[in-house]
């Protein structure tokens, strides 16, 4: 599975979202930054070239859909992370976001539950 740009991701996110969807219909979802039509157009034909969206023709227009799920990706893009950053530690990666105060204690102690459950089949 190849990485994906920045924009690549978000325009995923969207077909995602939308589950299948005209370029238009994409358009229609970004709020910010909005590229030009044929911009857009380019970047979900490389999507598709990556492996990651197919289209049913309708005439001279393209249905776009996902054909990798999200979890998939998320998979691949956390382990990737956790390797480059946290040493290949997920101890380290729940350290960095305690101490960046983005997890609270009430947080890891759900976290801890659903770890002592599933030891527990």
């Amino acid at each position: 599975m190849q990485k994906l740009t920045n924009k690549e991701e978000e325009i995923m996110q969207i077909l995602w979202k939308l589950e299948k969807a005209f370029v238009k219909e994409v358009m229609a979802e970004i709020t910010e930054d909005q590229p030009h039509y044929n911009t857009l157009s380019t970047i979900i034909r490389n999507l598709e070239d990556k492996g990651f969206v197919s289209h049913n023709a309708f005439g001279n227009t393209h249905q776009y859909f996902p054909i990798v799920q999200m979890e998939d990706y998320r998979k691949r893009f956390m382990n990737t992370a956790i390797e480059n950053y946290f040493d290949s530690s997920y101890k380290n990666l729940v350290s960095f976001f305690a101490e960046e105060e983005k997890i609270s204690a009430e947080e890891l102690r759900e976290i801890l539950a659903i770890i002592e459950k599933k030891e527990d089949r």
